[in-house]
Parts: structure tokens; C-alpha cells; sequence
């Protein structure tokens, strides 16, 4: 699978668009739609993933979706568990905290976080939607996956799973 990180918007949002087979998905198309067309090319895009809805993350959905004619998959259609879009399979893990509609995609050793995860530290949850305690549990649950994990977080550089759990203080 080929992952493509578009940086968008005025908070720089990363967008992902995941390429397999002449395929792709889009997750979080948070502005500038066309710079997400641009790195979709040619492939056929087969959905839209939402990790959240805070405004940095869909400020383009509506504009892509419309444009591509496919349907958004989002914790209200993905229930936890594993998961098949076309040619791409993965597991969905709820993890509320930054907002309660937050979810982490994991295909397999690459794991989509939204806000969730930043290199050394983790989404706020003083926003709306957000809780603290929520954060600690879904931190909990995360812990249990593989240290080589990569994470690909909704703002900033990627990091790993290990990295996180012998670097980032929320982890420890």
C-alpha cells in the first residue's frame, strides 16, 4: 500500500490518501480539495474515512465526496472490529477522547490516528466532545498493539507505537 500525506489547511492537516491497486482512500480531507485530487491522480477512489469531525479534518469532505460520488465512513458506520473497502482491509478501534467520534484505522502495520496521537504527546481534550479519563482509556487500549506500529497522526511527522510508549509522558 502506497500512503500519501497531503498537508492542508491553515492548522496543516494531514490528509492521507491510501493507494492499492489502482485504488485509494481518502482519510480526513481536511482542506484544499485540490490538492487531494492531485495526489489521488488517476486511482479510483473508493471512500472517504473521517477519524473526527472538528472542521480541520472535513473542511473538504463534502467538495470530495460530491466530486468522487462515494460514500463517507465515519464511528457511526464503522463499528470496532475488522473491516473490507474494496481492496483494502483494516481494523477500526474506537478511541474517544480528543472527541467522542474518534477513531484509529490500522492497516496492518500502519495506524491512521486523527488527533488521538502526536509524536511525544496526544489531542487535546479540553475541546468539545473531549475527556480526559476517555483519553486514558483509549491510550490503554492502544498500548496493547505491536511497538512497530507506525502511526500516522492528523497533524505533524509520524512516529511509532514504541516510540510513543517509551517517549510520550501520557503513555507512561
Amino acid at each position: 500500500m502506497e500512503i500519501k500525506t497531503v498537508v492542508v489547511g491553515p492548522l496543516g492537516t494531514n490528509c492521507y490518501v491510501l493507494i492499492q491497486n489502482g485504488q485509494c482512500l481518502i482519510v480526513d480531507p481536511g482542506e484544499e480539495s485540490q490538492k487531494i485530487k492531485d495526489a489521488v491522480g488517476k486511482n479510483q477512489v473508493v471512500g472517504i474515512i473521517v477519524t473526527h469531525y472538528h472542521f480541520d479534518h472535513i473542511g473538504a469532505l463534502e467538495e470530495v465526496k460530491d466530486f468522487y460520488q462515494v460514500p463517507i465512513f465515519d464511528k457511526n458506520n464503522l463499528k470496532e472490529g475488522n473491516h473490507t473497502i474494496s481492496s483494502f482491509s483494516f481494523v477500526v478501534i474506537h478511541t474517544p477522547g480528543h472527541k467522542e467520534d474518534s477513531i484509529s484505522l490500522l492497516f496492518s502495520n500502519h495506524m491512521f490516528v486523527g488527533d488521538f496521537i502526536f509524536q511525544s504527546s496526544i489531542g487535546r481534550t479540553d475541546l468539545e466532545g473531549g475527556d480526559f479519563s476517555e483519553m486514558k482509556k483509549s491510550i490503554e487500549k492502544i498500548k496493547t498493539y505491536s511497538d512497530d506500529i507506525i502511526i500516522y497522526p492528523g497533524h505533524g511527522p509520524k512516529t511509532t507505537l514504541g516510540e510513543e510508549k517509551r517517549n510520550n509522558m501520557f503513555f507512561r
